[in-house]
């Protein structure tokens, strides 16, 4: 394999690469670190023994992954106020045809899910990403993770089971949320608390992500009407020179809120029968660094 054909088959697998570490670490940053790593270990492997270089290549991103995970989970164990996954820019619809398969790519990658994956042991979380997100067998999953056949079974299922316990119930009619999201903005933007209280489930929780570095709640508040009258609250407040766009977020329909040209907010609606269940905001700057207008 020449050098022109190593690094041609490399960024083949990179988008694959960055799903799979974006996934584990729910943190674009940290999976383009991934990402670059692997790229070296590959650049510097004797490629004549690599027979199959999808599976030589994510073994070595999600090993890579694990080890920056520890790393992570002791980072946001000191984080100020909940914590979100960063957000990831996707276009399941301009790259995956299987409307199926958009599906349960959109799934993994939710800001719903990757906030329960967060709670997995390192190893659970690899054999959910691997199994359910990008659907290996379970007898790679172990060669990749050197484990059993058996005990990676074992581990996917006390992930699935722990996932779908705690996963919250969306739909993912694209339109319904496009028009419920533009419903909600236009309710908060003219301070309409009946109208947002018309779309906010009862039970609707509000999580706001800003790391202690921006104006957002320390805790998740719950409730349609805590819900309603903080954000009627932040709309008032505003920021400088506002303006918003439409991008796909983590595999649906989200807000970014601009102050200027610069990214100040990100806000995403997890809706269900028809009603507001979740309003995520992500406010902290560093998670908006990679986010362009």
């Amino acid at each position: 394999m020449t050098a022109d054909t190593a690094t041609d088959v490399f960024e083949d697998h990179r988008p694959l690469l960055l799903g799979v570490a974006y996934r584990m670490l729910g943190r674009v940053a940290d999976a383009e670190d991934v990402v670059q790593d692997a790229w070296l270990r590959w650049s510097a492997a004797d490629r004549a023994d690599v027979r199959e270089p999808r599976a030589y290549l994510v073994r070595v991103a999600t090993r890579l992954a694990l080890d920056r995970l520890a790393r992570i989970k002791a980072r946001n164990e000191a984080y100020v106020g909940p914590w979100l996954p960063e957000p990831y820019v996707t276009h399941f619809g301009d790259t995956v045809q299987d409307s199926a398969e958009q599906a349960v790519l959109a799934d993994s990658v939710s800001l719903a899910v990757l906030v329960v994956l967060e709670s997995l042991s390192p190893l659970e979380r690899a054999v959910f990403v691997l199994r359910e997100a990008f659907g290996y067998p379970y007898a790679e999953i172990a060669a990749v993770l050197d484990r059993t056949e058996p005990a990676v079974r074992q581990l996917a299922g006390r992930a699935r089971r722990h996932v779908e316990e705690r996963r919250p119930r969306y739909d993912v009619d694209p339109v319904q949320r496009r028009e419920l999201t533009e419903r909600f903005l236009a309710a908060a933007a003219e301070g309409d608390l009946e109208g947002l209280m018309a779309l906010l489930a009862p039970d609707a929780r509000l999580v706001g992500d800003s790391g202690g570095k921006a104006k957002a709640p320390l805790r998740v508040l719950q409730s349609a009407d805590h819900v309603g009258r903080f954000l009627l609250g932040a709309a008032r407040k505003g920021v400088q020179d506002p303006s918003f766009r439409f991008l796909e977020v983590n595999g649906g329909l989200a807000v970014l809120i601009l102050s200027g040209d610069k990214p100040d907010a990100v806000f995403q609606l997890d809706v269900a029968e028809g009603r507001v269940q979740a309003v995520y905001v992500i406010r902290n700057p560093d998670k908006l660094r990679t986010l362009t207008v």
